[in-house]
């Protein structure tokens, strides 16, 4: 994924401020079966929040850059538990025009 300028983050932020997680992570944490809904959240919203489980801010963080890492997208925001990722669709029209 190409690097978003600060203005692309800024957008992205304003419209995942209103938008509820779409894929909680258990207590047995990045299984495969939540690893396939992140995966077709991604491609089916393009943004999404991740419900992130740990105790660690530090775990937390690394889960997270990991996540967006292995499915090619961009870690917009971490907030506590909460990250906010962005990975536009290939190979449908883009629902998320970016300025």
């Amino acid at each position: 994924m190409t690097a978003l300028s600060e203005e692309q983050k800024r957008h992205l932020r304003r419209l995942g401020h209103g938008l509820k997680p779409v894929v909680l992570m258990g207590a047995a944490g990045l299984t495969e079966g939540v690893c396939n809904e992140i995966d077709l959240a991604l491609t089916h919203h393009e943004l999404i929040k991740v419900k992130l489980v740990s105790d660690d801010r530090k775990q937390r963080r690394q889960l997270a850059a990991d996540i967006a890492a292995r499915f090619g997208a961009a870690l917009i925001q971490q907030i506590g538990n909460i990250a906010l990722l962005y990975r536009p669709n290939p190979k449908k029209k883009k629902r998320i025009v970016l300025p």
